[in-house]
C-alpha cells in the first residue's frame, strides 16, 4: 500500500512530503528513498553520554514490536534486522540528550536507525566502532530505506518507554523492600503491630494500603520482641513514619501499579505517524507518537518512589535520635568517642533532598519545536531519566535504613519474627555490627546491591512466601 502511495500523486505525510513544518513540501518520486535516508541522518543530533546497554536493547525490542503490529508500512526486513541486531548484540550508540517527546523520541531513535542503514556507531564492552563494521562482523547487511521506513523507525515513544519499563521493575522491587526494611525499623523502635490490623485497613480499602498492612503483619508475626511490650508500654501510638507505613507505602504502590498499566499498553501500541490501515486502504495522520501518557505516568512513579525514600529517612532519623528512639545515641554504645550512624543519616537526608529536586514533573514542561508545528511536547524522556535517578537514590536510602535497623536490633539484643530475622541475616552478611567507628560507605553500597538484585526479597520470601 505504501509503495502504491509512493507511485501516486496524492500527498501523504511521511511518504512523499517533508516533515514537521516542512509537511507542505512535496518530494519528487526520484527522491523518496533519499528523503528517508536524510531524515534519519538529520535527526541523529543527540549529545551526551550513551544510554546503558540494557536500555538500548529494550529500545530495539520495543521498536521491533511496534513495527511488527503491521500499521507502520515497513517491510518485514526492517523488523527482522532490528531483531537480528538484538540477538547478535549489535548495540547502537544512543546519546542521552536530544528528545523532547514531541514526535516521540526522534533524535535518540534516529541514532539507532543509523546503524540499520550502515552508518552511526555501535558499542560493545565499552569500545565504539562504526555501525557498518559491527553489522558485517555480526553477519548482517544494512538496508536501504524504502518510502516511509525512515519516519517509521524514528517516530515513537520507545526510548522513554524502555527507560521507564526498566526503572519500573526496580521501583516495584523497592516497594516490597521498603516494607521489609520498615518492619525491621519498627522492631528496632519497639513499635506496636496494632496499626496493621486487617479490619482497620478494610475501612479504607486502597489496594496498596491493604497489601502493605498484610506484609507488615506477616513480617512481624510471632515476634517475641513485639510481644514483650504489648503490656505496660506507656506509649499510646507510634510516630507517623512507623504507624502510617501502610498508608504511605501503599499509596506509592498504587501509583506504581498505575504506571505499570500505562506502560503495558504503550509497549504494545502503535506510536507511528501516519498509521496505515491496509484492510481499509487508509492512511491516517494523527498523534499517537506523543509521549504524554508515558510522561505523566513516569512522573507519578518518580513521586511515588521519592516518598518511599522520604518516609525511610524519617525512620532513620528516629532510630539515630537518642532522645526519642529508646536506643543509644546514633546507635553506638560509646557515643562521643564514636559517632556511630550520625552521618549515615546525613547521607540519607542528602539523597532525599536530591529526590525532591527531581520530583518536579517533567510532563508539565513544554517548549515549541519545528517552527511551532510541534507546539506541545511531553518531555517524556526527561521524566524517565528522573525516575532512574530517584530509584537509585531511594535504593541507597533503604540500604542505610537496613543497616541502622539491624544495628538497633543488635543493641536491643532482640529476638524478632522469622521474616525480620531473615532480613537481619542478609544485612549482617554484608555489614557486621558496628562496635567501633569505621567507614560504612562500601557496606551501604553492598546492601544497595543486594536490594537491587532482589537478594533481600528472595531471602525473606523463603520464610514468608505470602509476601506481596
Amino acid at each position: 500500500m505504501v509503495a502504491q502511495i509512493a507511485e501516486g500523486d496524492d500527498p501523504v505525510y511521511g511518504v512523499n512530503t517533508g516533515f514537521g513544518d516542512l509537511a507542505a513540501v512535496r518530494v519528487a518520486h526520484g527522491d523518496l528513498r533519499a528523503l528517508q535516508r536524510n531524515l534519519v541522518r538529520s535527526h541523529a543530533v543527540g549529545v551526551g553520554p550513551a544510554l546503558p546497554e540494557d536500555v538500548v536493547r529494550a529500545v530495539l525490542l520495543l521498536r521491533a514490536n511496534t513495527l511488527a503490529a503491521g500499521h507502520s508500512g515497513v517491510r518485514t526486513d526492517v523488523v527482522n534486522l532490528l531483531c537480528d541486531m538484538l540477538n547478535r548484540r549489535v548495540h547502537p550508540v544512543i546519546p542521552r540528550h536530544g528528545s523532547v517527546g514531541a514526535s516521540g523520541d526522534l533524535a535518540p531513535l534516529a541514532h539507532a536507525a543509523l546503524v540499520l542503514i550502515g552508518e552511526g556507531e555501535t558499542v560493545a564492552e565499552g569500545k565504539r566502532r562504526p555501525g557498518a563494521e559491527s553489522l558485517k562482523a555480526a553477519g548482517l547487511k544494512p538496508i536501504e530505506l524504502a518510502p516511509k521506513e525512515g519516519v517509521s523507525l524514528i517516530n515513537g515513544t520507545q526510548v522513554m518507554t524502555a527507560i521507564g519499563c526498566l526503572a519500573l521493575h526496580d521501583a516495584e522491587v523497592l516497594a516490597t523492600t521498603a516494607d521489609i526494611v520498615g518492619a525491621m525499623s519498627a522492631e528496632a523502635l519497639r513499635s506496636t503491630d496494632r496499626a496493621w490490623d486487617a479490619e482497620l485497613h478494610a475501612t479504607r480499602p486502597h489496594p496498596g494500603q491493604q497489601a502493605v498492612a498484610a506484609n507488615l503483619r506477616s513480617l512481624m508475626a510471632a515476634s517475641p520482641n513485639v510481644a514483650s511490650h504489648r503490656v505496660g508500654d506507656l506509649r499510646v501510638q507510634d510516630p507517623y513514619s512507623i504507624r502510617c507505613m501502610p498508608q504511605v507505602h501503599g499509596a506509592s504502590r498504587d501509583a506504581i501499579a498505575y504506571t505499570r498499566r500505562v506502560l503495558e499498553i504503550e509497549i504494545n501500541a502503535v506510536t507511528d505517524n501516519p498509521i496505515v490501515f491496509a484492510e481499509d486502504n487508509r492512511v491516517v495522520s494523527g498523534g499517537n507518537f506523543h509521549g504524554q501518557p508515558v510522561a505523566i505516568a513516569l512522573d507519578l512513579a518518580t513521586i511515588a518512589v521519592a516518598e518511599l525514600a522520604d518516609i525511610s529517612e524519617a525512620r532513620v532519623d528516629r532510630m539515630t535520635n537518642g532522645h526519642t528512639s529508646g536506643l543509644p545515641p546514633f546507635l553506638t554504645r560509646d557515643p562521643g568517642t564514636n559517632s556511630g550512624f550520625m552521618v549515615a543519616q546525613y547521607t540519607a537526608a542528602a539523597l532525599v533532598t536530591e529526590n525532591r529536586l527531581r520530583s518536579f514533573p517533567a510532563s508539565v514542561e513544554s517548549l515549541p519545536t519545528s517552527a511551532g508545528m510541534e507546539d506541545h511536547v511531553s518531555m517524556g524522556v526527561h521524566a524517565a531519566h528522573k525516575l532512574v535517578d530517584v530509584v537509585r537514590n531511594t535504593r541507597e536510602v533503604l540500604a542505610i535504613e537496613a543497616l541502622c535497623a539491624a544495628q538497633g536490633l543488635d543493641l536491643l539484643e532482640a529476638r524478632t519474627g522469622p521474616g525480620v530475622e531473615e532480613a537481619r541475616r542478609v544485612v549482617r552478611e554484608r555489614s557486621a555490627q558496628v562496635d567501633e567507628d569505621r567507614s560504612l560507605s562500601a557496606e551501604i553500597g553492598a546492601m544497595a546491591d543486594a536490594i537491587a538484585r532482589e537478594v533481600l526479597i528472595a531471602a525473606v520470601r523463603m520464610r514468608l512466601p505470602e509476601l506481596l
